[in-house]
């Protein structure tokens, strides 16, 4: 990381945080453009259900422009060597216009495949290899990818799961199959906007509510009546889960209403414990209060920010 390169500004925080609208009237303020970090908000018709609150991307009357935000269908498996080409794609787009860059969301694995640059490839599952890998244990499977590759993270190696998908990448590198690209080079700057515990709370389940209100599931039976299955609604989890649910007949509303509510509380929590993880692997997060004023929030994000210029 060098002084000369540019800055990637991230938002991130867990959900209902008001990180969108924050990042959003910072944009405006850095003649910048946001690049989303949101796994679920890149599918079409997914709107309510995600959160995709498009007024907040209009400050003072003017939209801020946002990428990877509805860019392939629902019921795609979109992924994160996907996202990853797309983030860079956007990044080439927006600094060529001269305008800064914004990374924000609340998808962990798309923010640190961003924040940690990792050398991504299209690699498909190899079954068979897969298979003949289960009989070694950790240590060996270490030493079979150290062999091949150079680490560049801890990360790479954190789980079983982790070294399998290493060295099938490596193996499938070898064979000369799909190649990887080069990611741009920045230097992060990470905010992250978080409340206390009874705080989030309160703002998840008004939230939710809110959204139970504008039409989710009616969002929800407009998907299932336009060819996707309960299936693969129910694999974007929390409200599609259990919306389908209830849309299906197999639980009743006020028990859908209350199990999403607290699912959606968990999976916050699985958040910032997510964010706490990457801390401990050396990213630096300057925390801001969700509950602070927006002016309080700019005037902080600005200090931060000048600190790195």
């Amino acid at each position: 990381m060098k002084d000369d390169e540019p800055l990637l500004i991230t938002v991130l925080g867990p959900t209902a945080t008001g990180k969108t609208a924050f990042a959003a009237r910072l944009a405006s303020t850095l003649d910048g453009e946001i690049i989303s970090a949101d796994s679920r908000q890149v599918y079409r018709g997914m709107d309510i259900g995600t959160g995709k609150d498009y007024s907040d991307y209009i400050v003072d009357g003017v939209d801020v422009p946002v990428h990877l935000i509805d860019i392939v269908d629902a019921g795609y498996k979109y992924s994160v060597y996907e996202y990853q080409r797309d983030f860079a794609e956007a990044w080439t787009g927006i600094t060529s216009r001269g305008r800064q860059p914004l990374l924000c969301g609340g998808s962990g694995m798309y923010l640190e495949a961003v924040l940690g640059a990792y050398e991504m490839v299209s690699v498909p599952h190899d079954e068979v290899l897969r298979k003949q890998l289960e009989s070694k244990s950790d240590e060996e499977l270490r030493d079979m990818l150290a062999s091949r590759v150079k680490l560049h993270n801890v990360s790479d190696i954190s789980s079983r799961k982790r070294l399998v998908r290493a060295i099938e990448i490596a193996i499938h590198r070898e064979k000369g199959g799909v190649g990887s690209f080069s990611f741009p080079r920045f230097r992060p700057v990470i905010l992250g906007i978080a409340a206390e515990r009874d705080e989030r709370r309160r703002r998840i389940t008004a939230r939710l509510d809110a959204r139970l209100e504008e039409g989710l599931v009616d969002e929800v039976s407009t998907l299932l009546d336009g060819g996707l299955t309960p299936g693969d609604l129910m694999f974007y989890g929390l409200e599609y889960k259990y919306v389908t649910m209830y849309v299906k007949g197999d639980i009743p509303f006020g028990e859908m209403r209350d199990r999403l509510n607290t699912a959606i509380h968990q999976f916050a929590k699985r958040q910032m414990t997510w964010f706490r993880k990457m801390e401990r692997n050396g990213y630096g997060i300057h925390w801001i209060d969700a509950t602070a004023s927006m002016d309080q929030k700019l005037a902080r994000a600005r200090a931060i920010i000048d600190g790195f210029r």
